[in-house]
């Protein structure tokens, strides 16, 4: 995850909650439609109890939100099915994806189908609490 440096911030999740937490961000922060994904995300993942929830913008504006699934005979992670979700339903590229899992980093192979659907992409990283942990930019 280039271009991100170690800080501490103390910001207000999307819940409007205070918190300081140290991690990995960038100098990007989340707009008001990127809070919406993370909260989507968030959802998604409370919903069924999931690992993670991930959510997507696509070019329109239109978002798709997914949990992790594993099943015996099929396991997707939440960004990829969030993607697949996307691009099943028309869209012809992504504005924006976030993620919110317990996990330290973002899988690079779920980075990879993000940057196959929308290249340019910004992905943002929270954790369960909402507390953005890391903004990956293509």
């Amino acid at each position: 995850m280039s271009g991100l440096v170690h800080t501490r911030r103390t910001g207000t999740d999307v819940t409007g909650v205070r918190a300081t937490t140290l991690g990995q961000v960038s100098a990007v922060e989340p707009g008001p439609e990127d809070l919406k994904i993370i909260t989507l995300a968030r959802s998604a993942r409370a919903r069924v109890a999931a690992a993670e929830g991930a959510a997507v913008r696509d070019e329109t504006g239109r978002t798709y939100a997914a949990a992790a699934v594993s099943l015996p005979s099929l396991k997707l992670s939440a960004l990829r099915l969030a993607v697949a979700m996307a691009v099943s339903s028309g869209a012809s590229s992504l504005e924006a994806a976030a993620l919110v899992s317990d996990a330290e980093e973002i899988d690079p192979a779920d980075l990879a189908v993000v940057r196959e659907a929308g290249p340019s992409a910004v992905v943002f990283q929270a954790g369960s609490n909402g507390m953005l942990r890391a903004t990956v930019q293509p």
